[in-house]
């Protein structure tokens, strides 16, 4: 099966050709670095992404925290792991790479803060 993508790794944003009717052979044209093919197998083998969201804090200068995963995750885990933050309060102070939610749906990433809050 042929499929086109838009790679997302650098500026360029290269229109790929992805041909994976052999899944051991995946076939990638249009790229103009080797980062494309290494986004195009990924993406088809095994697709991640980057979450961000926030989380409650508690007695804090601000009510919220910005959070992210400190690595892309597993496509399938995005909504459980929006969920799950839902139910996360943090205790101020929270500092910039504090362990928000370690070992999210068990795929070994955690999320963590991108911000400091200070307590009251």
């Amino acid at each position: 099966m042929s499929r086109e993508m838009i790679c997302i790794n650098c500026p360029m944003g290269c229109r790929l050709t992805v041909d994976d009717t052999d899944k051991s052979n995946i076939r990638v044209q249009g790229n103009t670095c080797p980062r494309g093919v290494t986004y195009a197998v990924n993406e088809i083998t095994s697709p991640k992404r980057m979450v961000t969201g926030s989380v409650k804090v508690d007695g804090g200068t601000i009510p919220m925290v910005s959070v992210k995963t400190r690595e892309a995750i597993p496509k399938g885990l995005i909504f459980d792991s929006l969920e799950l933050l839902k139910t996360v309060t943090l205790k101020a102070p929270v500092h910039i790479g504090d362990v928000v939610v370690a070992d999210i749906g068990g795929c070994g990433v955690d999320f963590i803060a991108t911000k400091n809050v200070e307590a009251v």
